[in-house]
């Protein structure tokens, strides 16, 4: 007898379980057209019958052969739950199942000898989230009247770009009695408290990148919300640069600086300026780890865009050319505001992490007034690809840093004037407004989210291991791809109905929330308003604890 393998992968070790029914289907075979990670395939199921009719023993045999829908068992490339065959079976004969007791974590390892690597973003869900834990308790009534969020005008508008204390302002009095600037003061831009935060062209598919900024063009355009787009690191495709609509646009220039020579050699040919420039030293999902992007993702339009060949790409974790905070200031900093002649703000993005105070501390010191914006993204964040180790163990909860940085702030007497943006998790469920709101009072001027974004256009992964394989190039929503025939699972102008009419809500929901304490506009840093259940949260935030 053969030895039994054991040592290999089978089905009982996967995440994610086919459950079939054959009596169901139909044999349309449309579930396994429409899987892009071939785990599933038709197959024949093999029957042998043996059996005895009469009174003496006569054996008879019977043999059939049934078409099925078998999954398919690598040690590399697996189904990963993301539903679509359940969504094509008209029958509902099959689906994939979670398998609690699954053991891939280690059989990954032992049979590749390598870290796994995926897209999407933390599984790991062991603290619970503070923002839910936090309510809106100081409700105006009898001595302080609330507002009415239907019929007041609310000012929803966030600084970006350096905000001059007003001691620091250049004006004097001429002779005549005229107030005059005596010199310019930083460029700052007044937009909405939501930026549609940094995904590159990269990462994204053309169709969605298209539908993202349809969508930002028509709220800007039609419904006066002016809500910006971030490009993320890789450039944004030449006739955008061109075009009008890049005042919508904040470019960001990241640690592998791609993409940036094609954005430097239109500058020319601008018509318009963009609506900032975003410096990223690091991301709120796997910090210290650079950006990946995998050469099946890595399209020709891609290699143009970004000007590199057809190969793994990969950031490096820390920007390079900057050793120190105050060299940030001075170079990039001063050359960017250069380029641009001084017209256009520009901001830095960090990881949350224990010194991200410190960072912060030494811009509020910033001797040019030339700091346009601190961008503090959390580890719940995130939609890029990486190591899985990366994903789920590097970061830190957002919460509690954006909370120390207006501390600090504070204690400077310099809160407002180098405003703080912060992102990781943000609308996780859906909630993008309560969590702007509760972030706004706690001290940020406004938010960033990118995952939410996805969520709306249709991904189907989710924070509990379902799909996330945003790095394989097989979206199977056409989200992440560069692969032609899925990106057209993809409707644009579906896409871009949806992201408008989610922030035609998240307009309302603001309004709804600021009308009962009171405040017309943006209630930054006014942590009174806020209650939590939690002593530990109570005791970390400043915040007053209910029960």
């Amino acid at each position: 007898m053969a030895a039994v393998e054991i040592t290999g992968i089978d089905k009982e070790d996967l995440v994610w379980q086919i459950e079939y029914d054959e009596s169901k289907c139909a044999l349309c075979g449309k579930c396994a057209a429409v899987c892009t990670f071939n785990a599933i395939k038709a197959d024949v199921r093999k029957l042998r019958k043996i059996e005895s009719k009469g009174l003496l023993p006569s054996p008879e045999t019977e043999q059939k052969a049934i078409p099925v829908i078998k999954q398919v068992v690598t040690k590399n490339k697996n189904c990963v739950g993301c539903g679509m065959c359940a969504k094509v079976c008209a029958n509902g004969a099959i689906k994939p199942v979670y398998n609690e007791r699954n053991r891939m974590n280690v059989k990954y390892r032992a049979l590749n000898a390598e870290s796994p690597k995926r897209g999407g973003r933390t599984n790991l869900h062991t603290e619970g989230r503070t923002l839910d834990k936090i309510k809106v308790g100081r409700i105006s009534q009898m001595t302080d009247p609330s507002l009415d969020a239907l019929r007041h005008t609310f000012e929803l508008l966030a600084p970006f770009g350096r905000v001059m204390p007003p001691e620091n302002l250049p004006f004097s009095v001429d002779g005549s009695g005229n107030l005059v600037m005596d010199k310019k003061i930083p460029t700052t831009r007044w937009i909405y408290p939501i930026i549609i935060g940094d995904m590159s062209i990269g990462a994204l598919s053309p169709r969605l990148w298209e539908a993202i900024s349809i969508a930002v063009a028509y709220l800007n355009e039609v419904h006066h919300l002016p809500i910006r787009m971030c490009s993320g690191e890789g450039g944004v495709p030449e006739k955008l640069l061109r075009s009008k609509y890049l005042k919508y646009m904040i470019l960001q220039i990241a640690s592998g600086h791609f993409g940036w020579n094609r954005i430097i050699n239109s500058m020319p040919y601008m018509i318009e300026d963009p609506a900032g420039i975003l410096i990223k030293i690091g991301q709120g999902a796997k910090p210290g780890d650079g950006g990946l992007l995998l050469a099946k993702k890595v399209a020709p339009h891609i290699q143009e865009i970004r000007g590199v060949p057809k190969s793994d790409l990969l950031s490096p974790p820390n920007h390079q050319g900057l050793y120190s905070i105050e060299e940030s200031v001075q170079k990039m900093f001063l050359s960017m505001n250069a380029a641009f002649k001084f017209r256009v703000p520009v901001a830095i993005k960090v990881a949350a992490s224990v010194t991200s105070v410190s960072v912060y501390n030494n811009l509020l010191r910033d001797p040019y007034d030339i700091v346009g914006g601190f961008f503090v993204d959390g580890i719940a964040g995130g939609t890029g690809a990486a190591h899985e180790i990366s994903l789920d163990h590097t970061g830190h909860p957002i919460v509690s840093r954006l909370r120390d940085c207006y501390l600090a702030a504070v204690h400077q007497g310099k809160q407002g004037q180098i405003p703080l943006w912060a992102a990781g998790g943000l609308g996780m469920k859906g909630t993008l407004a309560s969590d702007a709101f509760k972030m706004i009072c706690l001290g940020a001027n406004g938010v960033f989210t990118g995952r939410l974004i996805l969520q709306i256009a249709g991904c189907l992964g989710d924070d509990f291991g379902r799909c996330n394989a945003c790095n394989t190039g097989l979206c199977p929503a056409g989200l992440t791809t560069q692969n032609p025939i899925l990106m057209k699972r993809l409707d644009i102008d579906k896409v871009a109905q949806n992201i408008v009419n989610y922030f035609l809500s998240v307009d309302v929901e603001l309004k709804k929330l600021m009308a009962p304490i009171g405040n017309s506009t943006l209630p930054v840093g006014r942590s009174d308003a806020l209650v939590t259940v939690d002593k530990n949260v109570a005791k970390r935030l400043d915040i007053q604890y209910v029960c």
